[in-house]
């Protein structure tokens, strides 16, 4: 998967996706990601990428003509452009999963005091990752990244598994895991886990994580 990332501060992507399986993605080839400066658009010579709105208001916005360029610049017919907004669907587990089946990811990252609004009419949705306010879309953006590419084939390690993971489905979550010690500071781990019994710890498990979904 090939993901491209418009954004005013692209080092802040450097050390997020520097470890873990993220990483490991990219070195394997499984995602290629390209981390592009929204000043390379400019609308003039001293790298500005925003404006004052019409009519006035607190702060600057960024200007259509800007992510228009760098849209046309990116984007191919397999292509889905996502634009971080506060006022775009909340994005969830089923969201990601969509998300993993495109070749080509391109995030539009907001900054200032917003979007010039005709912006909406280039992008294919808009994305917010819940009911509060950033200083930008750099971090919504690599909630989205992660939780996307995790879910590519290759990413997660042999013994790793997206397939039964709290959200992998509508209203699911996982059920409780424990390891050793057996008991700690008076807290057992549960008997049915240690009976051997495959039926009744599946059976467990099932009851568990419908219990967890209902609170």
């Amino acid at each position: 998967m090939k993901i491209d990332v418009i954004t005013l501060f692209p080092k802040m992507f450097e050390t997020p996706f520097s470890e873990s399986m993220i990483k490991r993605a990219i070195e394997k080839k499984i995602i290629e990601l390209n981390l592009h400066d929204m000043r390379k658009w400019a609308w003039n010579s001293y790298g500005a990428v925003d404006d004052r709105p019409y009519g006035g208001g607190v702060g600057m916005l960024i200007r259509v003509d800007v992510i228009d360029k760098a849209i046309k610049d990116l984007k191919n017919e397999k292509s889905r452009i996502i634009l971080t907004s506060a006022k775009g669907k909340k994005f969830t587990q089923q969201d990601a999963q969509r998300l993993a089946k495109y070749d080509n990811l391109i995030f539009i990252c907001g900054h200032y005091e917003g979007f010039d609004e005709r912006i909406s009419k280039l992008v294919d949705e808009e994305i917010s990752i819940g009911d509060y306010v950033l200083t930008g879309g750099e971090l919504p953006t690599m909630v989205m990244i992660d939780a996307t590419a995790r879910l590519l084939p290759g990413v997660l390690g042999k013994d790793e598994s997206s397939v039964c993971e709290s959200h992998s489905e509508k209203d699911y979550i996982e059920y409780p895991q424990y390891t050793r010690p057996q008991e700690y500071e008076k807290m057992a781990v549960p008997e049915v886990l240690l009976s051997g019994d495959p039926k009744k710890i599946k059976d467990w498990l099932e009851k568990s994580s419908r219990k967890n979904n209902n609170g």
